[in-house]
């Protein structure tokens, strides 16, 4: 079915694949350079790949899509009958996926609106499918962008990882608190902040972290209707009994989805991250 307001995104939103399709959701993918491989996240490796090579210390890169692979999917978007585009996007303060998507649209056949969302994950998933659910509606592209904003500016994102180690060598947090936090063996709880990951909690064990996860998550889920995802590397069963101690304490619980990060969060978290999205509706 052809919609008249399409909705891109990028590979890091961690959708399920039936979601996208139910929803028409497209989505651009970045790529990991795994030594001097580049390869697409979602369809040239694995989480589970990915996890083995940081195991192994092996070179472990990210980058953008091109502004090509983004002019293509609006093409192709517009071909498919598409009268507009919203292109929701992970933090700029991340990536450049964001910069290289305004590019292409400023060569697109149809208008396209390009959002920061500076979310990541399923964060950025629940601003794509409140976008997508907008346009389902009957909603118009200013109507998707702002059901797509209205649901970011709600969202909230921690995550405990099990060394700051892996962040600090892709520069996503700050040299000196990766290094308080490796000088007192803490395990670190984070969140997401102004597009930004920021040290949130020092806990002193990895049960107390991820106990103190639940807390956090559970406590900005309220008793509100509210949306949940889970996410891990290489730790399906702590996110599976996260999972099922969220879905006991959250009292108005819309979705629940669990999933493994794909290659490009997980080369900047390392094996052992645990996350919590909560997302009001």
């Amino acid at each position: 079915m052809s919609r008249h307001v399409a909705i891109v995104t990028d590979s890091t939103a961690y959708l399920p694949p039936q979601t996208m399709e139910l929803h028409g959701i497209t989505a651009v993918p970045l790529t990991v350079v795994l030594g001097n491989q580049a390869l697409e996240e979602g369809t040239e490796i694995s989480a589970r790949s990915l996890a083995q090579a940081l195991q192994k210390r092996r070179s472990v890169t990210t980058s953008r899509p091109s502004p090509e692979a983004f002019a293509a999917a609006y093409r192709a978007t517009a071909e498919a009958g598409a009268a507009g585009i919203v292109s929701l996007h992970l933090s700029s303060e991340f990536s450049g996926t964001y910069d290289a998507a305004v590019l292409a649209a400023r060569e697109a056949p149809v208008p396209v609106r390009v959002v920061d969302t500076g979310m990541v994950a399923m964060a950025l998933g629940f601003c794509a499918l409140a976008a997508a659910e907008a346009v389902d509606a009957g909603g118009s592209l200013d109507e998707a962008v702002a059901a797509a904003e209205k649901r970011a500016a709600g969202t909230s994102a921690f995550f405990y990882v099990d060394t700051l180690d892996y962040l600090r060598r892709g520069g996503r947090i700050g040299a000196a608190q990766a290094l308080f936090g490796s000088a007192l063996a803490v395990k670190p709880l984070l969140q997401l902040e102004g597009g930004r990951i920021e040290l949130k909690e020092k806990v002193r064990t990895a049960s107390k972290a991820i106990a103190r996860l639940e807390e956090l998550a559970a406590e900005r889920a309220g008793a509100g209707r509210v949306d949940v995802a889970v996410h891990h590397l290489a730790a399906p069963e702590r996110a599976s009994a996260l999972a099922e101690r969220l879905r006991e304490r959250v009292p108005n619980l819309g979705e629940l989805h669990v999933s493994e990060v794909g290659a490009v969060i997980g080369a900047h978290t390392g094996p052992g991250l645990l996350g919590a999205v909560v997302s009001p509706r």
